[in-house]
């Protein structure tokens, strides 16, 4: 479940502590910072430490209003989905590195192990020591790299298939926000076309009026006209 891919961020970047904050904000918009310190069990700052380490990697975005009644401001808290699906699409991505190259170099160089405490060294530390643990003066005996080697390529096969599937849900959540944009972008075109339309109906409307208007007047002149030359006839009859 995605859910669970978002925790395991949280948890990597804020510590388990923070987990609960996915619970609180999945699949919800502008959640209060106070009722989600109240939900935490925690103060405000402690809520807001845990909000703001989140925050710089991009995994909560925040709004914020002014209390009208109180006066100071308050901040809303919002998932980002995509960005916290990146992030541990990275943190994969460094930890199967690293694992690669530790495979490398029990691959290619010796190591040395001590009987007793269990302690393991590279040849080079061995060499400067040598071949004598100083924790428990134990000689250090060559150690086999077999079942070292074969859980490291357990992991790296493990954690491939973890970022194959995050990246699977990555893909899924750009093409959700994809559809959103392209509806955003349809509405408003929509919104556009009916404003334009209102426009020019309004414009049609003013332009109609304006023409009775002129015709109006061009009427009355006319009638003015007529009543004149009616007068000016009954005078020469009288």
């Amino acid at each position: 479940m995605q859910i669970n891919l978002l925790k395991k961020i949280v948890e990597k970047t804020a510590g388990v502590g923070a987990v609960r904050i996915v619970d609180l904000l999945y699949n919800k918009k502008d959640i209060n910072e106070f009722l989600i310190a109240k939900k935490l069990g925690l103060t405000i700052n402690q809520t807001r430490n845990l909000l703001y380490r989140l925050s710089h990697l991009g995994i909560l975005s925040s709004i914020r209003k002014k209390d009208k009644r109180k006066g100071w401001y308050i901040y809303f808290w919002t998932f980002n989905v995509l960005r916290s699906l990146e992030v541990l699409e990275e943190n994969l991505t460094q930890e199967i590195n690293s694992m690669k190259q530790e495979l490398f170099s029990r691959q290619q160089k010796r190591s040395y192990k001590c009987k007793i405490c269990g302690r393991e060294v590279n040849e080079e530390a061995a060499l400067l020591n040598n071949f004598i643990c100083h924790e428990c003066g134990e000689v250090f005996e060559l150690a086999d790299n077999r079942q070292a080697i074969e859980d490291i390529m357990k992991n790296i096969a493990k954690v491939e298939k973890e970022l194959e599937h995050v990246r699977s849900e990555i893909s899924l959540e750009r093409e959700k926000l994809d559809q959103k944009l392209s509806r955003n972008m349809r509405r408003e075109e929509k919104k556009k076309k009916e404003l334009r339309k209102k426009n020019r109906e309004l414009k049609m409307k003013l332009l109609n009026k304006m023409k009775k208007s002129v015709k109006s007047k061009k009427s009355k002149k006319n009638n003015k006209k007529k009543i004149s030359k009616k007068s000016k006839n009954k005078k020469k009859k009288s």
